[in-house]
């Protein structure tokens, strides 16, 4: 049961994920959450090195749809400046939010990755859904509320996981 928490693969931040590297696997498209995967979850909008990480992916074929738990006016306000499509209040780890990623991308499961910081929301929707999961250590150090009480079921899942072998996880500097 716990195996559906555990990632494909670990990195330590999005810009440890190349264009190239998706590429040799096939992959077409990123759905990617937003809070603390992208930016931290009270920064507003894309930082310069992002903005740069998503014409890389645009150049090189590669989709990228956000799909957040956050509301309509935080997602389209990060989104809509970067042309990005996104789901709001997607309720991940539900995969209904997945399926309509990917339909909108008109990508296969198998073309597409999905991206995020979270083993509760992100990681179980993406595996629930039979997509290739990347985590990443969350760029802040600090929760919204909701996400404060899911980190400490995450640890105890982790550390299962470390103890295990299965995971190699260092949490962010």
């Amino acid at each position: 049961m716990l195996k559906q928490f555990l990632p494909n693969e670990q990195v330590k931040s999005i810009f440890d994920i190349t264009p190239d590297e998706l590429k040799k696997r096939g992959i077409k498209g990123i759905i990617t959450d937003l809070d603390n995967t992208l930016v931290e979850w009270d920064r507003p909008n894309a930082t310069p090195k992002l903005i740069q990480w998503f014409k890389k992916m645009e150049e090189n074929g590669i989709a990228v749809t956000i799909v957040s738990n956050n509301n309509q006016s935080r997602v389209k306000a990060f989104a809509d400046p970067l042309h990005l499509p996104f789901i709001f209040q997607a309720r991940k780890p539900m995969g209904r939010a997945f399926k309509r990623a990917l339909k909108s991308m008109d990508l296969k499961k198998e073309e597409t990755v999905v991206i995020g910081d979270q083993l509760l929301t992100d990681v179980l929707g993406g595996n629930r859904s039979g997509f290739y999961t990347i985590l990443v250590v969350p760029v802040a150090k600090s929760d919204g509320f909701f996400t404060k009480f899911n980190r400490q079921i995450e640890r105890r899942i982790m550390n299962w996981f470390k103890r295990k072998g299965m995971i190699d996880w260092e949490e962010g500097s």
